[in-house]
């Protein structure tokens, strides 16, 4: 059995390789900067839109973030009506009531305005809304047919990178799993790299969306599927990761560290999205399906843990990504171990725990058999892992 899953996994590297010469080379159209909101209003003006749904979460809207897109958006013109329901980790059925109110309102675009989770339904929003409104046969790969009606995003963290991403991730509440929609249509059309908006972000939230941009970036410099363009997208990302997280973490209003924080989230989008993602994510999943960890700290908790795993085989990336950031040694092997132990120096700087709190024996091999089967089916990780190893790792994890 175990040779089987990986001859199966091996299948899944090729696949992986070949649907990457697939995935479209365009970006959305970006604006970047305190007066790219306005930019994008504008822009959508244009395009004779007659009703814009905005997909949002209800902090946005008391925090007073939303307001300003309205705001943009009432001085380019353009009507609205937001939905905001989403909450982290969104539902079948949060998509379900936006869909409602797309049709209720009459709107003939989306525009995300959030996180990964608003971007996330939003994202399956628009596609339901063209494809029989039932968003639960769209989960998959290459499932939504006709396109989705226009859709733009705004990201108020620097994380997800979803703004420049194919894919969507909606939870099951009945079955705990995350469910993933993956789709070149996808694509958002427009994006806008506001760091004014980013501004208020609290200290926990940006230290946890800037460790999800650095996961992404480090998972897919070392998948079996990079190439140099998808190197070239990670290293940038990890570079500003390093030098502007700790500055976004410790002052909020640093509009500088804001937006390089903003384009650091961008370009690991765009690396990852070509190359897919590893173990780190397929644990941090399960985390958030069991015990609605946010994603990015999941992410980060796993992360050093999953390189220690993977370095004899990453050694050289690892080594590279040393270099990248000025941490040192004189072999590879020395410099990868630095590497790992710079991510852990960034953890403490920024507050991010080695542990998860929630985390229960007991659920210690479920997990497990559940992240492996999402990482095996989907993701060309650099060392495979098997079930003793990947619950010695999450009981490593353990408070």
């Amino acid at each position: 059995m175990f040779a089987l899953k990986r001859i199966l996994h091996g299948l899944v590297i090729a696949f992986s390789r070949v649907m990457a010469r697939f995935l479209p080379d365009r970006v959305p159209m970006t604006f970047v900067g305190t007066d790219s909101t306005a930019e994008l209003c504008g822009f959508i003006a244009q395009a004779a839109t007659k009703k814009v749904l905005i997909v949002t979460d209800a902090g946005l809207v008391r925090a007073g973030i939303v307001g300003r897109v309205t705001d943009a958006l009432d001085g380019a013109g353009v009507a609205w009506s937001v939905y905001d329901g989403v909450e982290p980790d969104p539902t079948f059925a949060q998509v379900d009531a936006g869909v409602s109110q797309l049709d209720r309102e009459g709107c003939d675009a989306v525009l995300a305005v959030g996180g990964g989770s608003s971007m996330d339904a939003a994202k399956v929003i628009a596609a339901a809304a063209t494809n029989g409104r039932d968003a639960t046969r769209l989960e998959g790969l290459m499932k939504v047919r006709t396109p989705p009606v226009p859709l733009a995003a705004i990201p108020t963290t620097a994380g997800t990178g979803s703004e420049v991403t194919v894919a969507a991730v909606v939870s099951d509440t009945e079955t705990h799993t995350k469910k993933f929609f993956i789709d070149p249509k996808l694509l958002p059309e427009l994006t806008a790299l506001d760091p004014s908006l980013m501004a208020g972000l609290p200290p926990p939230i940006t230290a946890a969306t800037g460790m999800d941009a650095l996961t992404h970036a480090v998972e897919s410099f070392i998948s079996k599927t990079s190439n140099p363009q998808t190197e070239r997208w990670a290293t940038t990302a990890v570079r500003l990761i390093f030098a502007n997280l700790p500055k976004a973490f410790a002052d909020g209003a640093d509009l500088d560290a804001r937006k390089a924080m903003a384009l650091a989230s961008y370009y690991a989008g765009l690396a990852f999205t070509r190359t897919s993602v590893g173990y780190v994510h397929a644990i941090a999943h399960t985390f958030g399906a069991y015990y609605r960890t946010p994603h990015g700290m999941a992410n980060a908790i796993a992360l050093p843990h999953v390189l220690e795993f993977s370095k004899d085989e990453a050694r050289s990336q690892l080594a590279r990504l040393a270099d990248l950031i000025g941490v040192g040694g004189s072999t590879d092997r020395e410099k990868a171990e630095a590497f790992i132990a710079a991510v852990r120096d960034l953890m403490s700087k920024i507050e991010i725990p080695y542990t998860l709190d929630a985390l229960k024996r007991e659920d210690i091999p479920a997990i497990a058999t559940q992240a492996l089967a999402e990482a095996h089916m989907n993701y060309p990780v650099p060392r495979y892992m098997d079930q003793p190893e990947c619950e010695r790792i999450l009981g490593a994890i353990l408070a």
